[in-house]
């Protein structure tokens, strides 16, 4: 039975592995449909150097067609990657489409593969190389979802925008799943080619590589079982089929169209999604042990220093010559009206948005048109967003883990060869995403997906995130928008001991209250001016501040109010 199957075996894990090119890259968020170019690429190239014999008497030659195969797609990948890598969505997909077109034209116009004639392969593959191939590039996937390099390509994935605010150089992590593909997908066109003994450049067509993405997406990207769940489910429908006796040519593609629908609608994460995950990978560490840091600037060492800073957006100028300090250990508050330019100020401030005008050193980086934000998270800025962006599918627990991607260290390779550093180093990154949760009141959710979190919750998760970078300077961009005043007082109390421990904290905020009985210092914005900046006391009874909120400047002959109290404010800006 079993050699009566042994194709179909191994035409299971032949597929799998195909549809592990296109996980390497849905694993990063990207459309790629350059697979089959790079698989018939990577197959007759491999015809130049594959020997009959065993090289040296020792290596096989299925072995020298594997390495040269998977070093062709990823120098062909890696040059591809350079002109499309920055594409999004279907653009990436048309040009990665194109790609693949071009290949198959030329393969079919050389001489030495025969052209669409095609050209004939030894057998040198059968179902025991292709399962243990596939074991092992099932193993690379299983070790990398644990790892930095995993999180990250995690991070990408659910929000490129956040990732790169936590360090996390995008383009970069886009190329390595880029690359890793290309690999993969040699791998697959050198196997294919020396199992079925023929192959000719128009068997390397778009639809199979729709074939491949099909089976990828039915697998899900959850989890690193998914391209083998896939390819199982998809490859035995149709042994079923004419098992039972369904030979109707029209009958047998509506049945495994109606039970693909069935897989997409009812399981949009794939048959991966069912399986269980352990509880013990989202649980918080117990008894912690943490990791050595560096320790923050002294206190009142400046951190930030902004002059004359601006943009314009055309004839719009958003920000005006803006001079700010920020030192550490201190809290500073930024208000304004809606509109008055704040969130585009701290979008320069963390490298998101370029100045188009004045001078800004961050840490003793400058602050230029082509300052990047994941140079700047790494060198110890951290901010939050004024619209949660949160990565909804992954855990509280492994969204923090993720803002600890500056702290922490990569450990694929120590995770590859089950290093005890790995475990250590893994175990350590935990214990401080931990610790940031319980810090913020969220240890009890750290299973939850983030998604599901209330918004308030959210808003917390999402500062929790941000300290498990250790930053030295920590920007909020509207903490407590949808907290109630309870939770506002938590939030004040919490910014308070950060300040204490020495991180330097850059708060928007609307809730005045909170923003008077928090900061050391406060900045008016209006219009992209600062109308007005010193102690919340001054900022208080500030006519200009007033005014700005109100409209109006008020009977001049009133005298102007007291100044509060921590416990009491001024009605006016409530």
């Amino acid at each position: 039975m079993i050699f009566e199957y042994s194709a179909l075996i191994t035409l299971i894990a032949l597929t799998a592995i195909l549809a592990y090119s296109f996980y390497a890259v849905l694993l990063a968020g990207q459309l790629s449909l350059a697979q089959m170019g790079l698989a018939s690429l990577a197959a007759f190239t491999s015809t130049l150097v594959v020997p009959e014999e065993p090289l040296f008497g020792v290596i096989p030659p299925l072995v020298i067609g594997i390495v040269f195969g998977m070093s062709v797609g990823m120098i062909a990948a890696f040059i591809l990657g350079l002109p499309v890598i920055r594409l999004r969505g279907v653009f990436l997909a048309i040009a990665t489409l194109a790609f693949a077109e071009m290949v198959r034209i030329f393969l079919i116009n050389q001489t030495w593969t025969n052209g669409a004639q095609g050209m004939s392969f030894p057998k040198l593959v059968g179902p025991v190389s292709a399962w243990i191939i596939l074991i092992l590039v099932a193993f690379w996937f299983w070790r990398l979802s644990g790892s930095r390099m995993g999180r990250a390509f995690d991070a990408i994935r659910e929000d490129e925008l956040a990732a790169g605010s936590m360090g996390i150089n995008v383009a970069r992590y886009r190329m390595a799943s880029f690359v890793i593909a290309g690999a993969i997908s040699g791998l697959y066109g050198v196997l294919l080619a020396y199992f079925s003994r023929f192959a000719d450049p128009n068997g390397f067509s778009f639809v199979a590589a729709v074939d491949g993405l099909v089976t990828a997406v039915v697998g899900g990207v959850t989890l690193f079982i998914g391209p083998i769940l896939g390819s199982v489910f998809l490859s035995v429908i149709p042994e079923l089929q004419r098992t039972l006796g369904i030979d109707a040519g029209w009958i047998r593609p509506m049945i495994s169209g109606v039970l693909l629908l069935v897989v997409i609608l009812f399981l949009p994460g794939g048959l991966s999604s069912l399986v269980p995950r352990r509880k013990s990978a989202v649980k918080p560490a117990q008894n912690p042990t943490m990791p050595k840091l560096e320790p923050l600037p002294e206190r009142g060492t400046e951190v930030v220093q902004l002059d004359g800073l601006g943009k314009s957006y055309g004839g719009v100028r958003a920000v005006r010559d803006v001079d700010l300090q920020l030192h550490s250990g201190e809290v500073l508050g930024l208000i304004g009206p809606n509109g008055a330019g704040k969130t585009t100020l701290v979008n320069m401030v963390t490298g998101l948005t370029p100045p188009s005008s004045g001078t800004g050193t961050i840490l003793s980086h400058a602050l230029t048109p082509n300052t990047k934000a994941h140079r700047l998270a790494k060198s110890g800025i951290a901010r939050t967003f004024q619209q949660v962006k949160l990565f909804g599918r992954l855990s509280a627990l492994e969204n923090v883990l993720v803002g600890g991607y500056r702290v922490g260290k990569d450990t694929l390779l120590r995770r590859l060869f089950f290093l005890p550093s790995a475990r250590r180093l893994e175990q350590e990154l935990l214990a401080m995403a931990s610790v940031q949760l319980e810090r913020v009141g969220l240890a009890d959710k750290a299973a939850n997906a983030a998604g599901d979190l209330s918004y308030g919750d959210q808003r917390r998760l999402e500062i929790a995130r941000a300290l498990a970078s250790h930053p030295t300077v920590l920007v909020l961009d509207e903490p407590a928008a949808g907290m109630n005043h309870v939770e506002a007082e938590g939030l004040s109390t919490l910014i308070r001991s950060l300040a204490d421990d020495g991180i330097a904290v850059l708060v928007i905020e609307h809730n005045v209250r909170m923003m008077l009985q928090t900061c050391d210092r406060i900045v008016v914005l209006n219009f992209g001016q600062v109308i007005a900046a010193g102690h919340p006391s001054e900022i208080a009874r500030n006519p200009q501040v007033l005014e700005a909120y109100l409209g109006s400047e008020g009977d001049n002959d009133e005298e102007p109010p007291a100044v509060p109290s921590a416990n009491e404010q001024p009605e006016e800006l409530l």
